[in-house]
């Protein structure tokens, strides 16, 4: 997962003063208009920026997880994913990610969002494009939306996204299908440990997927 830490440039108005062709008529103005004691302050010291901790990695089964957390200064802002490959009929790899941040709307409320990513122009690309998830016990009909670099985002519908949820749980390999076209089974070996991970990491309870 690519991390992107954004930090502010402290100290640039001072260094601007500093810099500047007028700072030194301005003192000399001051020397002759004021006592010294009446001269500015010593700038302040840079603030140091907050520590970044490094991605923590878990595996589980045929799953994997981690957790990016990035301290502002002000709170502490956690992205957490799940994510597990995977061959389609014709060879090639791909994966199944899922991912939620303890900044959106947690479980119940919502649930992590689901994307497949893979190499497949065979596949269909648009805007909610008819998709199927399940196995031979029960399947859940919802939509998918092509982005860019081979990958399909789930429709994120609070109901269809528990419903998916619930269905990867239960599967021993899980069936996927865009617009009867077949995407892959793929294993859900371990998915019920890495979605308690992300419960446990992301901070929203578990118990309506994976008991």
């Amino acid at each position: 997962m690519t991390r992107t830490l954004c930090l502010a440039a402290f100290g640039a108005l001072a260094a601007l003063l500093t810099a500047s062709p007028f700072a030194g008529v301005a003192r000399a103005q001051t020397a002759t208009t004021a006592p010294l004691a009446e001269t500015a302050p010593p700038a302040s010291p840079p603030v140091a920026s907050p520590p970044v901790a490094p991605p923590k990695t878990e595996t589980f089964g045929r799953w994997s997880t981690i957790v990016d957390e990035i301290n502002t200064g002000e709170d502490v802002r956690k992205t957490c994913a799940a994510s597990t490959a995977f061959l389609d009929p014709n060879g090639t790899s791909g994966t199944l990610t899922l991912a939620i941040s303890n900044g959106d709307v947690l479980p119940p409320n919502g649930y992590p969002g689901l994307v497949i990513a893979l190499r497949n122009k065979d596949l269909p690309t648009g805007e909610n494009i008819p998709a199927v998830f399940g196995d031979d016990k029960g399947k859940v009909k919802a939509t998918v939306s092509a982005g860019a670099d081979g990958q399909w985002i789930m429709n994120n519908k609070t109901e269809t996204s528990l419903a998916v949820l619930r269905a990867m749980r239960r599967a021993g390999a899980l069936d996927v299908v865009f617009a009867n076209k077949a995407v892959a089974s793929i294993s859900m070996d371990g998915f019920t440990k890495a979605y308690r991970s992300l419960g446990a990491s992301c901070g929203f309870p578990t118990t309506d997927v994976a008991p």
